[in-house]
């Protein structure tokens, strides 16, 4: 797996490819953030605009389809992807 960038391009909707994809590993960072702000109960718009550099304001039906479907493939990763959990451990 390459070195994910901090802060990735997000394109309009996240893979919904039943293995882990190229897009994934880069952008493990914006699932992670995605998952904790989730967990924090942030506001979809706020997360849109500061994880996902989308307006809610502007492009309110854009921002929200991005953001639900990066946080179900953040979550598709790591429950099933096991793209961020320890696969080595019994």
């Amino acid at each position: 797996m390459q070195k994910p960038s901090l802060d990735p391009h997000v394109a309009d909707n996240a893979p919904n490819e039943p293995a882990l994809t190229a897009y994934d590993e880069q952008h493990v960072v914006t699932y992670i953030r995605l998952l904790q702000a989730e967990g924090e109960g942030a506001d979809w718009r706020e997360v849109a605009r500061v994880v996902l550099h989308m307006d809610p304001e502007r492009e309110p039906n854009r921002a929200r389809s991005a953001y639900q479907s990066h946080l179900a493939r953040a979550k598709w990763v790591t429950e099933r992807g096991r793209l961020l959990r320890c696969t080595g451990s019994k």
